[in-house]
């Protein structure tokens, strides 16, 4: 609109002058016009010169503001990168500052543990034990016992000198939810190295190494080892948990175990993820002071779980109370054993039974889909065996740890 405008002013002007020539007699109609048409192109030129420099203007300033703008949003990024950076490093020396804190920790407390053990194993030599033992040899499949025979003074040098020598080697089985079998838990679990590689399994060691009172070692041993990969595992998956196992000798241990609360005290950071687990008859013969340990434990923030169960008629109320949350049934006996457990509901309904009173069911020991299918049936909600995986040795020295993203993929025996 301005512009059509300025082209009629421009117009009328060169017409007035036009007009005003010929009727003042200095130029005849042709020239009159012809004058008119000049007058108004050099108008329409003055014109387009001037908004063509005004345009410039403008647009040098835009192309300036556009320029500070530009500089600011660049000092920003440069400033929000240096201050990622900042933090990134401060992260970074903070995490080496931890992990070398723990592992200083670690070998520190093994040393004392080290010592511990040649004290006891020394008083334990005199100690009447089982004539004969076996040690048991676990294959990629399965686990096979292996007869070999040991005097009890040559099994508990053995176990001795596999404490001492920190041959305790921390293994990992995955504990799975149901249908999905997402990886959940690990549970945490011990073997001591024989000095020519020989594993000695749990059920075989603690036979001898509770009489001689070594059991508070090994389960020091393990618990620090849980300790310091659970830090490691959080940095990949903080919904991830692990079980670990302490024995019944070491709950009554009366010089062991207020050691062992005030610990995790210094490490309730961790009652998210680490569940300690108990055997039932550890539990059932706790005793009042066992009873108390149990409960400063839960009152940490650390749940407790309970395994080797024989009988499912429990106080379920007294164990919520202690701060169980875990129980772990044998698929065997949730699929035919019931009744021998004296459970007081069938197996469809013991999870039920124990939601009521906030504990987790885990269906432990499976083998076969056919299991599963079962379970499934039951509304098991987690699942632990040989058919989503048997425990795998991590070593002080591994760089890396177990995928907690994968799904388990079931576990096929060779036919």
């Amino acid at each position: 609109m301005a512009q059509a405008l300025v082209a009629a002013i421009y117009v009328m002007v060169s017409a007035t002058l036009a007009l005003g020539l010929q009727i003042l007699g200095l130029a005849q109609g042709a020239v009159a016009g012809l004058i008119g048409l000049v007058t108004f192109a050099g108008l329409a030129f003055i014109h387009t010169l001037f908004q063509g420099s005004r345009e410039t203007r403008r647009t040098r300033q835009e192309i300036g503001e556009l320029k500070r703008a530009a500089n600011g949003f660049s000092r920003s990024i440069e400033e929000a990168q240096a201050k990622i950076e900042e933090v990134r490093t401060a992260i970074e020396a903070k995490t080496s500052a931890q992990n070398k804190k723990i592992v200083a920790e670690l070998q520190v407390l093994e040393s004392l543990m080290r010592d511990f053990a040649g004290k006891i194993s020394e008083k334990a030599k005199q100690q009447p034990l089982p004539a004969t033992e076996v040690i048991e040899r676990r294959t990629h499949s399965t686990v096979r016992a292996e007869l070999a025979a040991f005097g009890h003074s040559d099994l508990l040098e053995t176990i001795r000198a596999s404490l001492e020598e920190n041959r305790v080697d921390l293994y990992l089985q995955p504990i799975v939810s149901l249908p999905q079998r997402k990886l959940r838990f690990y549970e945490a679990l011990s073997r001591l190295r024989a000095e020519d590689g020989t594993l000695i399994m749990p059920s075989q060691y603690i036979r001898v190494a509770a009489p001689a009172g070594l059991m508070s070692v090994v389960d020091n041993l393990l618990l620090f080892r849980c300790v310091q990969i659970m830090r490691r595992l959080i940095q990949k998956n903080r919904d991830l948990g692990m079980f670990c196992n302490i024995s019944g000798d070491t709950l009554a241990d009366a010089e062991f175990f207020p050691q062992f609360l005030e610990y995790m005290h210094h490490n309730r950071d961790l009652a998210p993820q680490i569940i300690f687990e108990f055997s039932q008859d550890a539990v059932l013969h706790a005793g009042q002071k066992g009873e108390e340990n149990l409960t400063y434990l839960s009152s940490l923030g650390f749940a407790l779980s309970m395994d080797h169960v024989e009988t499912l008629a429990l106080d379920f109320a007294k164990l919520k109370t202690l701060g169980f949350r875990h129980i772990k049934v044998r698929a065997e006996t949730l699929t035919s054993g019931m009744e021998g457990a004296r459970a007081a509901v069938a197996a469809e309904d013991l999870k039920h039974l124990l939601a009521r009173h906030d504990l987790n069911l885990i269906a432990e020991r499976i083998e076969h889909e056919k299991t599963v299918l079962q379970l499934l049936d039951y509304g098991v909600d987690f699942a632990q065996g040989f058919l989503f995986g048997e425990p795998r040795a991590v070593r002080d020295d591994q760089k890396t740890l177990p995928d907690t993203t994968a799904p388990i993929i079931p576990f096929r025996r060779a036919s």
